[in-house]
């Protein structure tokens, strides 16, 4: 019994870890709703009702300290005037963020943090002089009667129920005071009704975070009252049932009700099994009615992702196995042409390819969650960011419902977070700057979201006074990074690229926000673990935007092969965008740089091996050309040979086998072969970094080194295209 009894503590705990969080953000976003419309009674009371859950769930967890301070908060909520709804939403502010100090502290087994300031500041609010005690009364719910509780759409409902035959009721179901996880318990009860009909509304709403002592049902059903009592009273979790006919089953559909008012209730129970429809169904089976949109909430399963990534790696695994089918396969058919069991084989392995393709799709959906689980934390901070650094700013998102991989989401939360600050610190002028511009006060700053192809984009755009260019070329040299003559010949967009280095800042002062110079150097080096790009895009006096290009997973790729000095290497497909056959000696030196005329277009050129004069000594030779794009600029990838096009599953490396960021993973072949991943924004980066004298080679000794530690040599070995 005690084993059972802790690991359902347990369980309980880790429960309210994961609905702890959208609690404390709800909380946080309708402090901000306060904020804005101070006084607003239906935002207070929105407020009460996530801190009153946040008590009882953190109570029936044991977690004391938070749901006494909880409790306190609640009762600060129930002060009248203006004055204290303004106090209230600061309140509400640090709360929020004391409430997720603590949930963090009590996850990770640490101290809880000091509660004793936020305290104070709620018993201040509280000794005010206000009429507490009348506005106490007011607070415990009574139950409302019909007309006035359930709204004209409702009503209609119910109006349509009763005209397809059925009897609607009001069911009131008492929550069991000792119930741990009331909010768990509505919707037991919910699920308990909707087997004897169909719910036609639900007081509180079941999307809200509230927690009442009693929840109400209006549920159209032809089942007794008494049949309809029994199922919605759970055990453990409903004390009482309280059940009232609010209108009664009509006797048929005919449109003649009102001439006999009186008369119908009592014939219409005794008629309506014999002339209505729900007389064809089997008494022990639900009425055939259509479903609540609400009942797609018990739908709802929460799956810890780690169980998602095991059948991801074994539906990885499963492409592989079907790599090296279809490879014996192609002996098989190469060895015995004229066997005729060749043809059901192919016939198994399109079947069988068929299927894995939907697999894959459907295990890609679950990991695919909206950006907006994201999003949503940035109006509080941009709120605060704001306010210390003396700015007005308006925060608008769009592009929510954009799905990502859950992975990839979690990933660029660091990266976005300084992205914004960055916006607001750095991007949007002061409210007088603005004035003297011609522009309102007040800024803007945009988020967005879509998808492009097989990619996501991120923007985070300002229209505040742009980035300084020249001074940006000017602090590029003073720390060293260019020299004056190098500088002078930057485009735009690559004197931009600089802002992205480690240590450069172009703030005068160093404030608690920003200055120090790091930050945008995160932004990139964990965009390139992602493989993904940034752009900038910026005009002085108008605003910025800065463009993520991010890829839909990081699990499964469709990738391009090709060989370099014998050894296989593979990108992702969606990188390339056509593939060219060029002479040698069409390469030429620019400024110490390798540059290739592609009919219109001069490229930079990327090479991954030796040049041809380290080899052979010699120019006379064809060679392939990928034209890849990273972000907004293109490069020429010289390689020796093409394999062909090829489904990967990426495997990580550790750094005890590979330390170079030159390369994200690797993949198995069908053959047995290995195949190293290359990160193309890492490759590009460090030719950008690399010196004039070296430019041209990716620092071929530095890759197949790293090969060499990683590649059994049975692995890399093989003919080559």
């Amino acid at each position: 019994m005690t084993d059972q009894s802790d690991d359902r503590g347990l369980e309980l705990r880790e429960l309210f870890f994961e609905t702890s969080q959208e609690l404390v953000q709800a909380l946080n976003e309708e402090a901000l709703k306060l904020e804005k419309t101070p006084g607003d009674e239906e935002i207070v009371r929105a407020i009460r009702r996530t801190v009153h859950t946040l008590k009882g769930d953190s109570a029936a967890c044991g977690l004391r300290e938070l749901s006494e301070l909880a409790h306190q908060f609640e009762d600060a909520l129930s002060v009248e005037g203006a004055a204290a709804q303004t106090a209230i939403a600061e309140i509400a502010f640090a709360a929020a963020d004391l409430f997720a100090e603590m949930i963090a502290a009590y996850h990770g087994g640490d101290k809880v943090p000091e509660s004793t300031g936020l305290k104070k500041r709620i018993q201040e609010l509280t000794s005010a002089p206000a009429p507490k005690k009348s506005r106490k009364k007011k607070a415990p719910p009574t139950a409302p009667t019909a007309a006035a509780q359930w709204t004209a759409q409702e009503r209609q409902a119910m109006a349509q129920a009763q005209a397809e035959g059925f009897a609607v009721f009001q069911v009131v179901a008492k929550i069991d005071p000792h119930c741990a996880m009331p909010i768990a318990g509505r919707q037991l009860v919910y699920n308990a009704l909707v087997t004897t009909g169909r719910v036609i509304a639900q007081r509180p709403d079941p999307k809200s975070t509230a927690t009442l002592k009693q929840v109400e049902f209006v549920l159209a059903s032809a089942e007794t009252p008494e049949k309809i009592t029994t199922k919605a009273k759970v055990p453990t979790i409903v004390e009482e049932v309280a059940i009232d006919l609010l209108l009664a089953a009509a006797p048929s559909p005919a449109p003649v009700p009102e001439q006999k008012p009186a008369e119908p209730p009592p014939q219409a129970t005794d008629t309506q099994p014999l002339e209505s429809q729900p007389a064809e169904t089997s008494p022990t089976e639900p009425p055939s009615i259509n479903p609540d949109p609400s009942h797609a909430l018990e739908n709802i399963l929460r799956v810890e992702a780690g169980r998602i990534d095991n059948v991801l790696n074994l539906v990885g695994e499963l492409i592989i196995g079907k790599s090296m089918l279809q490879q014996a396969l192609s002996d098989f058919s190469s060895r015995y042409p004229k066997e005729p069991l060749r043809g059901k084989f192919a016939d198994a392995m399109a079947f069988q390819a068929r299927v894995l393709n939907d697999l894959q799709r459907s295990v890609m959906k679950i990991r695919m969650v909206p950006v907006e689980q994201l999003f949503r934390r940035f109006p509080r901070m941009v709120r605060d960011v704001a306010r210390q650094c003396g700015r007005e700013v308006e925060l608008v998102l769009s592009g929510q419902d954009t799905d990502m991989d859950k992975g990839i989401l979690d990933s660029i939360a660091e990266p976005l977070t300084h992205m914004v600050r960055n916006a607001v610190s750095h991007g949007i002028e002061s409210p007088e700057e603005r004035r003297a511009a011609g522009k309102s006060p007040q800024g803007r700053i945009r988020l967005n979201s879509y998808h492009q192809g097989n990619q996501v984009l991120v923007e985070i755009s300002d229209d505040g006074r742009g980035i300084d260019i020249p001074r940006v070329r000017k602090k590029a040299v003073q720390l060293g990074l260019t020299s004056p003559e190098e500088v002078a010949r930057l485009s735009d967009a690559e004197a931009l690229d600089f802002i992205f280095k480690p240590g450069f800042s172009t703030a005068e002062q160093i404030t608690a926000v920003s200055g120090r110079g790091v930050g945008m150097d995160i932004v990139q080096s964990v965009l390139h673990r992602l493989k993904a790009a940034v752009s900038v895009e910026t005009r002085p006096g108008q605003g910025t935007t800065f463009r993520l290009k991010l890829p839909l997973t990081l699990a499964i790729i469709k990738a391009l092969m090709f060989w370099v000095e014998g050894r296989l290497y593979a990108i992702a497909l969606n990188s390339v965008i056509e593939i060219a056959r060029a002479d040698e000696a069409e390469v030429h030196q620019v400024d110490n740089y390798e540059v290739l005329q592609l009919r219109n277009q001069v490229l930079p050129v990327l090479r991954l091996g030796r040049p041809p004069a380290a080899r052979d000594g010699s120019k006379a030779r064809k060679i392939f050309v990928l034209v890849i794009s990273v972000g907004e600029k293109k490069f020429g990838l010289i390689v020796d040979g093409l394999e062909g096009e090829e489904e990967l599953v990426i495997k990580a490396l550790d750094d005890h086998t590979f330390y170079t960021d030159l390369v994200s993973g690797a993949s198995i072949l069908g053959d047995g072969r290995v195949v190293l991943i290359l990160n193309l924004p890492a490759v590009v980066e460090h030719f950008a970094r690399s010196r004039p004298q070296q430019a041209g080679t990716v620092n071929a000794g530095l890759l197949l080194t790293a090969a060499d530690r990683a590649l059994p040599a049975e692995s890399a070995a093989g003919g080559r295209a």
